[in-house]
């Protein structure tokens, strides 16, 4: 699959629609940014299952607010509607391949469990 343009109109139901989505945050003065893009490409062809999502962060500057971006290329991991990986800097082909693989690996259940003991927890104190 190659990646897709996300602008704020399609953000949330492409992580709600899918299991794992992978989101490169970047803009086309970044030179990081377009660094990473070729890597990012590549490995979208190998993970077919997977969603690789761009968001130009000069053309969605209101969604990358809302998302905390402070700097690009920035890599987010969205599981099961869920973050689980945030990560500013231009990342290797191996090292993104790690993040995937550890993506991949999670026990959602437990991550739900833990978002709920956290969310439970704070509304105690």
């Amino acid at each position: 699959m190659t990646t897709q343009a996300l602008t704020a109109a399609s953000f949330e139901q492409t992580l709600l629609d899918n299991d794992i989505v992978l989101v490169d945050w970047w803009a086309a003065w970044c030179g990081p940014c377009r660094a990473f893009g070729p890597t990012f490409e590549k490995t979208s062809t190998a993970h077919p299952d997977i969603v690789f999502g761009k968001v130009d962060t000069e053309a969605e500057q209101s969604l990358a607010g809302s998302a905390g971006i402070t700097s690009i290329p920035t890599l987010m991991i969205f599981r099961a509607g869920i973050l689980v990986f945030n990560q500013p800097g231009a990342l290797p082909a191996s090292a993104l391949e790690q993040v995937i693989a550890s993506a991949r690996a999670l026990d959602m259940d437990d991550i739900r469990a833990q978002i709920a003991q956290s969310k439970t927890a704070a509304a105690a104190s």
